[in-house]
């Protein structure tokens, strides 16, 4: 206990002894005499309180500030521990969580609601050990984010942000409207008048489950090595990341699905350019200047742009006159960071055949998309479905949602052929 604490504890007996003194009509020679050393006493006390209050002042706040930092540091070591081997185990044979994996397991229960066994989503990263150097830089320590397990997505690198909610509903008020600068036209005249501050909420709810069935056989259960361990969480891992990553682009807002960029382009305020010509370089210069000229943007190397693999192969092919140098070339030394999928927008249709594009830019530090996970991954059970061959099928669950905070941080280019 601190010395704070005693001496506070103290003086608070010394006033109930004094009320009690105090109330004393006639008091004797020997109460007189109490009173007058408690009340000392008192006096002492209170000095030292002070004095106490001084000294653990600059304990506080080292202690302060590790308890700000240390629970994440502890959760990314824990993570690091974390055995999903053990959580296949628990559901198949009923076998008791042990160390890190029975902690987090706990942890996550008393925090939300699982049907199942919850696994972090830090646990799904594939590693080749278990042990974690205290000086290595860990993103996962230091942010709320969980952008190390999707690193290399399409929707990371278009710069959408990756957010880890615990419990309820998510929004990111967006200023739409606020001071305007103006000149005193007369020596005497006033400058214009104070404007509204208005903002206007994205908000992130968790009505979208994504599910990911896997099947374990009753040989891979028995063996039970780190073989199971790395298979599981690679499949898992990489199951999810490829659905979220269509869903954040080209998700259609119905059956279960969050609204994705693309179909949601007018519901987020993303302005949509028909091009209807071959893919160039100008075309794609035109639309970073578009960028630039309405203050999203403060050149062509902060503008990311989204393309299919087809777009790449026309460009590439197309040299400029007299010159070995593509079209693509053009592109990618002038552009920021230029990514391909074929999982973030739809094939080329049509003829001629043509396709999309996406411009991104991160603004004043605020990113263009946000994705948000609630949780943890909602590991269930099911071992009557594949009795008869003793196979277990789990189910893990993910709770998602898409948000783009400002449309004009984005814009869709169409029928680029």
């Amino acid at each position: 206990m601190l010395t704070s604490k005693k001496l506070e504890l103290r003086r608070s007996e010394i006033r109930q002894s004094l009320a009690e003194l105090a109330n004393i009509e006639k008091p004797s020679e020997d109460e007189t005499r109490k009173m007058t050393e408690l009340d000392t006493e008192y006096r002492t006390k209170e000095t030292q309180y002070r004095a106490a209050l001084v000294a653990e002042d600059d304990e506080r706040r080292e202690a302060g500030e590790e308890l700000e930092t240390r629970s994440e540091k502890e959760w990314a070591e824990m993570a690091n521990k974390f055995e999903v081997r053990q959580a296949a185990l628990a559901i198949d044979e009923g076998r008791k969580l042990e160390g890190a994996t029975a902690e987090m397991v706990e942890e996550l229960r008393s925090q939300g609601g699982f049907q199942g066994i919850p696994v972090p989503l830090e646990a799904l990263e594939t590693r080749a050990g278990e042990t974690l150097a205290g000086g290595v830089p860990d993103p996962i320590r230091t942010m709320p984010t969980i952008e190390r397990l999707f690193a290399n997505s399409s929707a990371t690198q278009m710069g959408c942000r990756m957010i880890n909610v615990g419990v309820g509903e998510i929004e990111y008020p967006v200023a739409t409207g606020g001071a305007q600068p103006g000149w005193a036209a007369t020596e005497t005249s006033d400058v214009p008048g104070p404007q509204a501050y208005t903002t206007i909420d994205r908000p992130m709810t968790p009505d979208h489950t994504l599910g990911v069935q896997m099947k374990i056989t009753r040989k891979a259960l028995k063996q039970a090595g780190q073989g199971l361990e790395q298979s599981v969480r690679r499949d898992m891992s990489a199951a999810i990341q490829q659905e979220s990553d269509r869903a954040i682009f080209l998700g259609s807002g119905s059956g279960g699905e969050p609204l994705g960029i693309f179909p949601g382009a007018a519901t987020y305020g993303i302005t949509e350019t028909a091009i209807d010509a071959a893919a160039d370089y100008a075309m794609f210069r035109k639309a970073a200047v578009r960028f630039m000229t309405a203050n999203a943007a403060s050149g062509p190397g902060a503008v990311n742009l989204l393309l299919r693999p087809e777009i790449y192969d026309e460009m590439d092919d197309a040299l400029i006159s007299g010159t070995s140098i593509s079209e693509w070339d053009r592109l990618v030394a002038k552009i920021g960071n230029v990514q391909l999928t074929t999982n973030g927008i739809a094939a080329p249709s049509g003829d001629p055949a043509a396709s999309n594009a996406l411009l991104t830019t991160n603004t004043n530090g605020v990113a263009p998309v946000f994705c948000g996970m609630w949780g943890a991954v909602d590991l269930i059970r099911d071992p009557y479905s594949d009795a008869k061959s003793g196979q277990l099928r789990l189910t893990a669950l993910v709770t998602m949602d898409v948000t783009v905070a400002r449309g004009v941080q984005l814009e869709i280019l169409t029928g680029v052929q």
